[in-house]
């Protein structure tokens, strides 16, 4: 019987399957959005186990088995490693039509050659042969990176991070690139004037900055900004619901920091009126040393409070905001290119009905300048699946260039996800060996080699800007 991962999976065309294999499938990845630690990369992490590898920290997971009716105890309880791994053994056969189902299957695949289905009944030998893997020289973070062609690695991290492991990274003997992203959100979570003063005073130690004012958060905010330029970071990223105000004057965001230093609460108004504010500054910042700013929008965060005040955010208790975005986030990058201070942007909403919104919205500011300034950016987070993927690749191709589109990004904390570029790259070649296949594009290797190459490669390549290591 033919394996469930076979060489055609996904490719439903003689078209898709030439394009993926004589095009998309040998191509470096240059994953510039992650969440995998740094310090696993510097030290060249070997994982003990499957679950450390595979399981831990796993929120989409976690997710799918509550649903299913496992105890939090095999999720994210006290329950051993062996225990957590059956239990997601006995949970993925339920979860067929869910992109989990592909994932764990192509994951064992590309990384442990298993074509056994996982259930209950081929766990233990699975765990087992697994683990006997994790010994081999081939299963430390570097060789991991190698095998999979990763060629440059972006992590995710905040201002008073020291940058210790990236340093220790990039005069050590890993085969990929790795730099960090500057993602600043939390100097604008105002909710808790306790907590952001607890923080503030984290960045004041980080930047060496006495922070007594609005100019001394201004000042530190831009040494780390600096900072991570330094050592090789190239793009920013905020994760927000929507959009601030982009028209926050500074004796307004004075008055609020103020009151906030104080340890005063302020209204969700001034909340928002002064991260907006900020991410005015941020924008400017990142325009001026070319970098390229990420905007997560859409996501309605950590809306189940028992578990949250348990376990804290990133446990899969997330979801799609229905709330407006084309006007806040029009606004917010007019503010910046008024002043000719509009960094190169991409885009990602997780909410699809937002699709057309966003893609149409960042297309406006484009300026000639640089092929797809402005990006509408690959499926995220719910729409990081096969469905997902079509939908983003069908808007992005209707009202704006397809062909300089960056590319998949891995948004993962596992190093077993690098397989997602792979699951990608099928989807891609499959919309288009689709469409050369009803005759809705031209039949022509030269054009559409090209157009696939680009997309999982060049374009990211040339796009970034990231510097040279020699």
């Amino acid at each position: 019987m033919k394996p469930f991962i076979h060489s055609d999976f996904l490719l439903e065309t003689p078209a898709a399957r030439r394009l993926f294999h004589e095009v998309a499938a040998s191509a470096p990845i240059i994953d510039y959005h992650s969440h995998l630690p740094p310090e696993d990369i510097a030290t060249n992490r070997r994982f003990d186990n499957l679950f450390d590898m595979w399981l831990a920290g796993d929120h989409y997971k976690w997710r799918a088995m509550r649903a299913l009716g496992t105890p939090e105890r095999l999720c994210t309880g006290d329950a051993d490693p062996y225990e957590k791994f059956l239990a997601w053994a006995r949970a993925l056969p339920r979860t067929l039509r869910n992109p989990l189902y592909h994932w764990s299957h192509l994951e064992l695949k590309r990384y442990f050659d298993i074509d056994e289905l996982l259930d209950e009944t081929t766990a233990p030998a699975i765990w087992e042969r697994a683990n006997a893997r994790l010994a081999d020289d081939d299963f430390t973070v570097h060789a991991l990176l190698s095998k999979f062609q990763v060629e440059v690695l972006c992590t995710t991290d905040d201002p008073i991070d020291d940058l210790r492991w990236h340093r220790e990274i990039a005069g050590s003997e890993c085969p990929t690139q790795v730099f960090p992203t500057f993602r600043p959100d939390k100097v604008m979570k105002t909710e808790d004037p306790a907590a952001f003063n607890q923080y503030l005073d984290q960045l004041a130690a980080a930047a060496d900055v006495d922070i007594g004012s609005l100019d001394g958060v201004l000042t530190a905010l831009k040494r780390r900004h600096d900072g991570f330029h330094e050592v090789g970071c190239r793009l920013s990223d905020h994760g927000l619901t929507r959009c601030f105000p982009a028209d926050t004057r500074d004796g307004e965001a004075r008055r609020i920091f103020d009151a906030l230093r104080a340890g005063n609460p302020v209204s969700i108004e001034d909340q928002e009126a002064f991260a907006g504010y900020m991410m005015v500054h941020f924008g400017r910042w990142d325009a001026e040393k070319g970098w390229t700013k990420q905007l997560h929008l859409g996501a309605l965060r950590n809306t189940r409070t028992r578990l949250f005040q348990s376990l804290g955010p990133d446990i899969g208790c997330d979801s799609l905001h229905d709330g407006p975005q084309a006007e806040a986030l029009a606004r917010y990058i007019d503010r910046l290119d008024q002043d000719g201070q509009a960094p190169k942007m991409i885009v990602y909403n997780v909410n699809p009905a937002d699709n057309y919104v966003l893609a149409t919205t960042v297309a406006n500011f484009n300026d000639g300048a640089i092929a797809g300034k402005m990006q509408f950016g690959s499926g995220w987070w719910h729409l990081d699946q096969e469905e997902g993927m079509r939908w983003q690749l069908n808007a992005l191709s209707a009202v704006s260039a397809l062909s300089t589109f960056v590319g998949m990004l891995t948004d993962s904390r596992s190093f077993l996800s690098f397989c997602r570029h792979e699951y990608f790259r099928r989807i891609l070649c499959d919309v288009v060996g689709s469409d050369i296949e009803r005759g809705a594009i031209p039949d022509v290797p030269e054009m559409v080699d090209g157009l696939v190459r680009d997309i999982c490669y060049e374009n990211a390549k040339q796009y970034f800007n990231f510097p040279e290591v020699s």
